[in-house]
Protein backbone atom coordinates (compact mmCIF):
# COMPACT_ATOMS: atom_id res chain seq x y z
CA UNK A 1 0.00 0.00 0.00
CA UNK A 2 1.27 3.40 -0.88
CA UNK A 3 2.36 5.56 2.02
CA UNK A 4 0.76 8.55 0.33
CA UNK A 5 -3.03 8.69 0.45
CA UNK A 6 -4.92 10.87 -1.96
CA UNK A 7 -7.76 13.05 -0.66
CA UNK A 8 -10.47 10.55 -1.67
CA UNK A 9 -8.67 7.70 0.08
CA UNK A 10 -8.26 9.84 3.19
CA UNK A 11 -11.97 10.75 3.27
CA UNK A 12 -12.95 7.10 2.73
CA UNK A 13 -10.63 6.02 5.52
CA UNK A 14 -12.20 8.59 7.85
CA UNK A 15 -15.68 7.41 6.87
CA UNK A 16 -14.70 3.80 7.54
CA UNK A 17 -13.34 4.79 10.95
CA UNK A 18 -16.70 6.25 11.94
CA UNK A 19 -18.68 3.23 10.71
CA UNK A 20 -16.25 0.37 11.44
CA UNK A 21 -17.78 -2.12 8.99
CA UNK A 22 -16.73 -5.74 9.40
CA UNK A 23 -17.93 -9.24 8.62
CA UNK A 24 -21.36 -9.67 10.22
CA UNK A 25 -21.73 -12.53 12.71
CA UNK A 26 -24.99 -11.71 14.52
CA UNK A 27 -28.42 -10.29 13.96
CA UNK A 28 -27.48 -7.24 16.07
CA UNK A 29 -24.45 -6.54 13.86
CA UNK A 30 -26.65 -6.98 10.78
CA UNK A 31 -29.14 -4.45 12.14
CA UNK A 32 -26.29 -1.99 12.77
CA UNK A 33 -25.09 -2.33 9.19
CA UNK A 34 -28.62 -1.93 7.86
CA UNK A 35 -29.09 1.21 9.95
CA UNK A 36 -25.79 2.63 8.66
CA UNK A 37 -26.78 1.83 5.07
CA UNK A 38 -30.22 3.40 5.52
CA UNK A 39 -28.63 6.53 7.02
CA UNK A 40 -26.44 6.82 3.93
CA UNK A 41 -29.37 6.42 1.59
CA UNK A 42 -31.42 9.10 3.35
CA UNK A 43 -29.03 11.64 1.85
CA UNK A 44 -29.90 13.15 -1.50
CA UNK A 45 -26.46 12.71 -3.01
CA UNK A 46 -23.65 10.46 -1.92
CA UNK A 47 -20.01 11.34 -2.25
CA UNK A 48 -17.75 8.79 -3.96
CA UNK A 49 -16.56 7.69 -0.51
CA UNK A 50 -20.14 7.23 0.70
CA UNK A 51 -20.93 5.25 -2.44
CA UNK A 52 -17.99 2.95 -1.66
CA UNK A 53 -19.17 2.51 1.92
CA UNK A 54 -22.71 1.83 0.70
CA UNK A 55 -21.39 -0.86 -1.63
CA UNK A 56 -19.33 -2.44 1.16
CA UNK A 57 -22.24 -2.45 3.62
CA UNK A 58 -24.52 -3.96 0.98
CA UNK A 59 -22.03 -6.79 0.35
CA UNK A 60 -21.69 -7.48 4.08
CA UNK A 61 -25.46 -7.52 4.60
CA UNK A 62 -26.07 -9.70 1.53
CA UNK A 63 -23.42 -12.17 2.68
CA UNK A 64 -24.87 -12.46 6.19
CA UNK A 65 -28.47 -12.72 5.05
CA UNK A 66 -27.63 -15.16 2.27
CA UNK A 67 -26.06 -17.49 4.84
CA UNK A 68 -28.68 -17.04 7.56
CA UNK A 69 -32.05 -16.51 5.89
CA UNK A 70 -33.06 -19.34 3.64
CA UNK A 71 -36.33 -18.86 1.81
CA UNK A 72 -38.39 -21.96 1.26
CA UNK A 73 -39.25 -22.64 -2.34
CA UNK A 74 -42.81 -21.66 -3.14
CA UNK A 75 -45.11 -23.86 -5.15
CA UNK A 76 -46.49 -22.57 -8.44
CA UNK A 77 -49.91 -22.12 -6.78
CA UNK A 78 -48.37 -20.10 -3.94
CA UNK A 79 -46.58 -17.94 -6.49
CA UNK A 80 -49.81 -17.34 -8.43
CA UNK A 81 -51.64 -16.47 -5.22
CA UNK A 82 -48.88 -14.03 -4.26
CA UNK A 83 -49.00 -12.41 -7.69
CA UNK A 84 -52.76 -12.13 -7.36
CA UNK A 85 -52.45 -10.53 -3.93
CA UNK A 86 -49.79 -8.04 -4.97
CA UNK A 87 -51.89 -7.04 -7.98
CA UNK A 88 -55.25 -7.07 -6.12
CA UNK A 89 -56.70 -9.71 -8.44
CA UNK A 90 -59.52 -12.21 -7.97
CA UNK A 91 -59.76 -15.66 -9.54
CA UNK A 92 -62.05 -14.29 -12.21
CA UNK A 93 -59.28 -11.88 -13.27
CA UNK A 94 -57.21 -14.86 -14.42
CA UNK A 95 -59.70 -16.30 -16.90
CA UNK A 96 -57.76 -14.70 -19.77
CA UNK A 97 -54.72 -16.74 -18.71
CA UNK A 98 -56.40 -20.08 -18.04
CA UNK A 99 -59.36 -19.96 -20.42
CA UNK A 100 -62.24 -20.71 -18.03
CA UNK A 101 -63.22 -20.05 -14.41
CA UNK A 102 -63.21 -23.78 -13.73
CA UNK A 103 -59.60 -24.18 -14.90
CA UNK A 104 -58.55 -21.22 -12.75
CA UNK A 105 -60.25 -22.90 -9.79
CA UNK A 106 -58.66 -26.29 -10.52
CA UNK A 107 -55.17 -24.78 -10.81
CA UNK A 108 -55.53 -22.74 -7.62
CA UNK A 109 -56.88 -25.74 -5.71
CA UNK A 110 -54.00 -27.92 -6.89
CA UNK A 111 -56.23 -30.27 -8.87
CA UNK A 112 -54.66 -29.26 -12.20
CA UNK A 113 -51.03 -28.64 -13.13
CA UNK A 114 -49.91 -25.58 -15.03
CA UNK A 115 -49.48 -26.14 -18.74
CA UNK A 116 -46.72 -24.62 -20.82
CA UNK A 117 -49.25 -22.18 -22.30
CA UNK A 118 -50.44 -21.16 -18.81
CA UNK A 119 -46.86 -20.45 -17.75
CA UNK A 120 -46.21 -18.41 -20.88
CA UNK A 121 -49.33 -16.30 -20.32
CA UNK A 122 -48.56 -15.86 -16.60
CA UNK A 123 -45.06 -14.67 -17.47
CA UNK A 124 -46.37 -12.16 -20.02
CA UNK A 125 -49.09 -10.89 -17.68
CA UNK A 126 -46.90 -10.47 -14.60
CA UNK A 127 -43.55 -9.82 -16.29
CA UNK A 128 -41.79 -12.68 -14.51
CA UNK A 129 -39.41 -15.41 -15.62
CA UNK A 130 -40.77 -18.90 -16.43
CA UNK A 131 -38.17 -20.23 -13.97
CA UNK A 132 -40.40 -18.93 -11.20
CA UNK A 133 -42.87 -21.76 -11.86
CA UNK A 134 -40.37 -24.61 -11.82
CA UNK A 135 -39.02 -26.16 -8.61
CA UNK A 136 -35.36 -25.58 -7.84
CA UNK A 137 -33.37 -28.81 -8.00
Amino acid sequence: MSAVLNATDKRYRELLATTLPRVIHSEAENEQCIAALEALHERNRLSPEQEQLSELLTLLIDDFEGKNYQLNAASPVEIIRELMGVNSLKQSDLVDIFGTKSIVSEVLSGKRELSKAHIQRLCRRFHVSPELFFPVA
